[in-house]
Parts: C-alpha cells; structure tokens; sequence
C-alpha cells in the first residue's frame, strides 16, 4: 500500500466515528476523497457522496458505512460512576479494564470501565458482565463532579483503542466495522482518477451513517440518489477462530479473498457479474448464503422505490464489534481490485433485469 494511503486509513480509523456523531469521521473522508471526484454533497444526517460524472442519467453507487458502536451516557450516581447504555450493537462482556473517551462540549473525558478484582468477587458477580453491571469510572467522587466536566446523559462514548499492524500481514483496530469500507471504495475512486479512466456513468461513491442502528443512512441516501445499480462493502466473520459453528456461520477466512454473498437482496445478474469479474481478473474470492437478508446496506438500498440492482462484496474479519477486529491486508487490497475492476464490465445503461 502506498504510504499516503496507509496515512489516512491510519488516521481515519483512529477518528471516533460513533452512530449518529460521524461528522469528524466524514470530513476526514471527503478531504481525502475530494481530488478523485467531480463534486460532491452531504445529506442531512451526515451521509457523505462524492461524485464521477455527476450529469449522467445512469447511476451507479458502491459503498460503506461510517460508523461505530458505541455508547451513550445513561445515568450518574451520586459517587459519580457511569452507567451506559448501548449505541448499535456494543459488547459488555468485553468493556470491564478498557479505557474509553466521553466526548463532550468541553472536550474529551478519559475514564475506564471498571470491575470488582477477581478475588474479591462474590459467587453472584461471577456472572457475564451485561449492560446493567458495567459501569464507568472518570476518576470524579461525585454527581456534580462528573457533571462539572461536561459528561450528561447523552453523552457519547467510545472506546479508545487504536489502529494497529499486525505481524506485517494483518489489519487491527475497532471500527474496521465498517470503515476499512469507507477506505476501500475511496481507493477505488483514487485509481480510477491516477489511472485516467472514464467510466460511462455516474458513479457515486457513498459513505453512510449509522448503519450499526438498522441501515438509517443507506436508506435515506438510496431514496435521494436513486441509482440504478448498488455494489455494498461491509465486513463479514471469519469463521476460523474458535467458538464458530461452520454448519451455521460458513466456512470463511481472512487472506482467502473477498467474500460474495448469495441471497434474495442480492441481485442474481449483478452478482454473477462480479463473479466473472473475479475469475477474469484471478482475483481470489469466497462465497456465502444469506437468510431473508443480508444485515448490510445492501437490503436498504436492493429495496428501495422500484429496487434497484444490488450486491454485496464483504471483506473477512474476525472478533466483530471488539477492539481488535482483525483483517488480512491482501484482503484488502482484493476488494477495490474487485470493485474496480467490475465497474469496466457495467454498460452505460445495463440492464440487470431476469428476463424482459
């Protein structure tokens, strides 16, 4: 990877970017995206679009989601410990002994997850830590306390851990759900520029919000745009590691390609496209089965209006939604060679539908 590139998915990574407060986290994203596109715009909630050919009639969008799990400030005791509650699908079991930052109006509060020692435990507080038990020390010793540092309810909180590498050979980080996506559409709309290529659409390269909470932003963005084609990156689980049923979950893993996922969002000539694509170009890929959805941008923006030709390329990972999600650079690298590479095989106007 070029080191500009390694620059800003560093940087972009290591922004907090929690559901409904990605405005920092997107403007890192459009300085970077900016010399690669024609224009660009953002929506009320904070999507962000960046453009190639901006007046042609056919359109078509790949992207990514730009938030991250988090927390909200839920409730201060009187001795001014924390307690939370959940902002997109955050884990308690792993919170207790991590540091986190509250991020307020007077700037950010540092304060850790505190747990009772282990040899200090009663039988009864031997169970999973869950939302109810975890709780927040910021070092204040009482309500008023906590509150004269700008943390109320409401505030957001989020985990402070940063952007690694890993043996030379692996991505880790939290949020790579989902912004290493926000990262690779961005590099493909790069190539597309430094290589001089013309492409015979409009091609409209998206960043949206709070996907964590139920695909808000893709919904509201896809009614905007209104595309004709949608091609979604998201990440999906290595099933490798330890405690995963491969009868359940699949049989995928990180440095073994991108991921191709059959289902009834996706739309079967357009995945089929993508496929051949693949093969063409030697590009390694993998494939799995979804169930009534996808549980990605995709199923916004497959059922929007009248539909709209929808697929989904995701990228393997493991320990989802923790602070060290891991991915395989190679991975990487062969999900914006895939996307690119299937934006030469759609025609000014292709027509993905079954029959007609």
């Amino acid at each position: 990877m070029r080191q500009e590139s390694f620059d800003f998915l560093q940087k972009y990574l290591n922004n907090p970017s929690p559901t409904g407060f990605e405005k920092e986290g997107q403007k890192l994203w459009l300085d970077y995206l900016k010399p690669y596109v024609d224009t660009y715009f953002v929506d009320t909630y904070g999507t962000a679009v960046g453009v190639i050919n901006p007046d042609a009639k056919y359109k078509v969008v790949i992207e990514a989601h730009a938030d991250e799990i988090a927390y909200f400030v839920n409730y201060i005791t009187k001795e001014g410990y924390i307690y939370l509650r959940r902002n997109g699908g955050s884990d308690a079991l792993i919170a207790p002994s991590k540091r986190v930052n509250i991020h307020t109006a007077k700037g950010t509060v540092k304060a850790v997850f505190g747990w009772p020692a282990i040899h200090v435990r009663k039988p009864e507080q031997e169970k999973a830590p869950n939302i109810e038990t975890i709780f927040l020390d910021c070092g204040a010793s009482s309500k008023q306390e906590v509150e004269e540092m700008g943390v109320h309810v409401g505030s957001v909180v989020t985990f402070e851990d940063e952007f690694t590498v890993m043996n030379n050979k692996y991505y880790v980080g939290r949020a790579l759900d989902n912004r290493i996506g926000g990262f690779m559409i961005a590099e493909v709309a790069r190539r597309l520029k430094e290589e001089g290529k013309q492409l015979p659409f409009g091609l409209y390269i998206v960043n949206a919000v709070q996907e964590e909470i139920g695909l808000r932003g893709a919904e509201m963005i896809a009614h905007r745009i209104q595309p004709d084609v949608a091609i979604i990156t998201d990440v999906i689980h290595d099933t490798q590691s330890p405690m995963y049923e491969k009868k359940t979950a699949g049989d995928l893993a990180c440095g073994k390609g991108p991921v191709i996922t059959y289902g009834p969002a996706v739309q079967n000539n357009l995945r089929d496209l993508i496929i051949q694509t693949a093969e063409e170009t030697e590009t390694p890929f993998q494939r799995a089965a979804a169930t009534r959805a996808t549980g990605t941008d995709t199923d916004a923006f497959a059922y929007a209006g009248a539909g709209i030709a929808s697929a989904l390329i995701s990228l393997p990972l493991k320990y989802m939604h923790t602070t060290v999600e891991t991915v395989h650079q190679d991975d990487v690298d062969n999900v914006i060679k895939l996307i690119y590479e299937t934006l030469f095989r759609i025609e000014d106007g292709h027509d993905f539908r079954y029959f007609s």
